[in-house]
């Protein structure tokens, strides 16, 4: 028999442990092992050349913060079983095993109108087929479904481990400081009252420091305007690639990319079909960008053009406003687009990218923080912070973009 009783280095955490023998099993499933071939972060290594880490890293890097909290809650006398422990590390280990090649970027190119977590729970539960039913309560955790209400709190919150790792983890890979927090106390902090997971009160600012540090890192990361311009760019060549195809061009590709290229995936067809999940779960960044680099040679002037200039980082202008970009400003600069790579008006618009991002640290009533204090009584964050207004945080800032060829500007 195989030793399963695995011991893994994390840059983050240092030595982590598998706890037990079906977690080892479903970590050695092809549909897990493709994270390791999917960024977290997409093309930010653009902007931040050490995030380069995958979703194996957080996936697993999660896994641990669930391990660890469960034996803090246990420790405070909060009643988990084997099973439920199983469950719920289970669930945030494969929280994220739907994501597609280059994570949230092609998220509505790829296959539309289908998210993540559906996919996730897909997987979930093909992956529940084949170990005959044990991941039966993990499916239900996931989907808040379980009478325990917290373990899903644990999983899918604003404070879960999946974002106590991620901003910990992202943080470390890009070397933005402004993203650390204490995991570690959070964690030690953590309680259930009444089926509700709270921090206690004496944690309020290690809550504050994690709300702010998830706003700057939105900004400064995940949103960063670089970071922006390239993936909309690697959409626009996916839509390209996807219109020559249709057109009757042949352009070279893996085989599991070349299906997603050639078919239109309805979010019918895709739960209705297995193939077609199948298909998906060989998906990974590789086929994307070994197929572009292969089109950096396609006879398609924009495709060429696209292709060359994202794998060379030769990225479009991007202009960031707190207002709507005027639509004559945008015409201008497709015609001069038109005009300077001579191409025509359609063929322009790949060149000319708008669009709009949002962001809010926290949303109050939304599943929230809540403080628990000595008395028993439950307060949310929003109402009880006293050293910054976490209200003001909630607030939805939302900024609008546009990238084209910065030969190709307008004068304000």
């Amino acid at each position: 028999m195989p030793n399963k009783q695995k011991i893994i280095n994390d840059p983050i955490y240092g030595f982590i442990t598998i706890p037990s023998e079906l977690v080892f099993d479903i970590i050695e499933h092809p549909y897990f092992q493709r994270l390791r071939r999917i960024k977290q972060l997409g093309l930010t290594a653009y902007v931040y050349p050490g995030a380069l880490h995958t979703r194996f890293h957080h996936a697993l890097g999660a896994m641990h913060l669930m391990v660890t909290c469960i034996d803090t809650l246990r420790s405070k006398g909060t009643e988990i079983s084997t099973e439920e422990a199983e469950g719920a590390i289970i669930a945030i280990l494969l929280h994220d095993i739907g994501h597609g090649p280059f994570s949230h970027a092609l998220e509505s190119v790829i296959v539309k109108d289908v998210d993540h977590e559906e996919i996730s729970l897909l997987f979930m539960n093909k992956l529940n087929e084949v170990f005959e039913g044990k991941l039966n309560l993990a499916i239900q955790i996931f989907q808040n479904k379980y009478h325990k209400n917290f373990l899903h709190q644990l999983v899918s919150s604003q404070l879960d481990m999946d974002r106590l790792d991620y901003l910990k983890r992202d943080s470390f890979f890009t070397g933005v400081s402004e993203g650390i927090i204490n995991s570690d106390r959070i964690i030690s902090m953590l309680r259930v009252a009444n089926d509700t997971l709270a921090v206690e009160a004496k944690g309020i600012y290690s809550i504050e420091k994690f709300i702010i540090a998830r706003r700057l890192m939105y900004w400064q990361v995940y949103l960063h305007k670089t970071v922006l311009c390239a993936e909309n760019m690697l959409v626009k060549i996916l839509k390209r690639a996807k219109y020559l195809v249709k057109n009757g061009v042949d352009l070279p590709s893996t085989p599991p990319f070349n299906f997603f290229l050639k078919n239109e995936i309805s979010r019918q067809m895709f739960f209705d079909d297995s193939k077609i999940a199948e298909v998906f779960s060989r998906l990974d960044d590789y086929d994307i960008f070994t197929s572009i680099k292969m089109w950096q040679w396609s006879d398609d002037k924009v495709l060429n053009l696209l292709c060359n200039n994202l794998v060379d980082r030769k990225l479009l202008h991007i202009e960031i406003s707190n207002k709507a970009f005027d639509g004559d400003k945008q015409g201008i600069i497709n015609k001069r687009v038109q005009e300077k790579l001579n191409l025509t008006e359609e063929e322009a618009s790949y060149f000319v990218i708008s669009d709009s991002v949002s962001n809010n640290a926290y949303k109050p009533g939304q599943d929230k923080i809540n403080l628990l204090y000595r008395d028993g009584t439950m307060i949310d964050i929003a109402d009880a912070a006293d050293q910054l207004n976490i209200s003001v945080l909630s607030n939805t800032v939302e900024k609008f973009f546009m990238c084209y060829p910065k030969e190709c500007a307008v004068k304000d």
